[in-house]
């Protein structure tokens, strides 16, 4: 069981961080809140479609790889 669940642990993680490297940068808002630029019009802006599964998804996969973490820990108390 727990070979299974560390296995799982290993690949989910792997999969976070594509989905991490996969998001868009938001590097021109960074640099536009230290040069003073005016980004405040589109900051009230939701993200639509592919940017916005891919945040969910990551999200959803980082509380999954988490609560096997802890799962994992606690079979291996035992």
């Amino acid at each position: 069981m727990e070979h299974i669940i560390l296995t799982a642990l290993i690949v989910l993680g792997i999969i976070i961080v594509i989905s991490i490297m996969m998001q868009p940068s938001k590097q021109q808002d960074a640099l536009s809140a230290l040069s003073g630029g005016a980004s405040d019009l589109f900051q009230a802006q939701k993200s639509r479609g592919f940017e916005s599964v891919i945040k969910r998804a990551t999200a959803v996969m980082g509380v999954i790889w988490l609560l096997l973490g802890l799962l994992l820990m606690i079979l291996q108390n035992r």
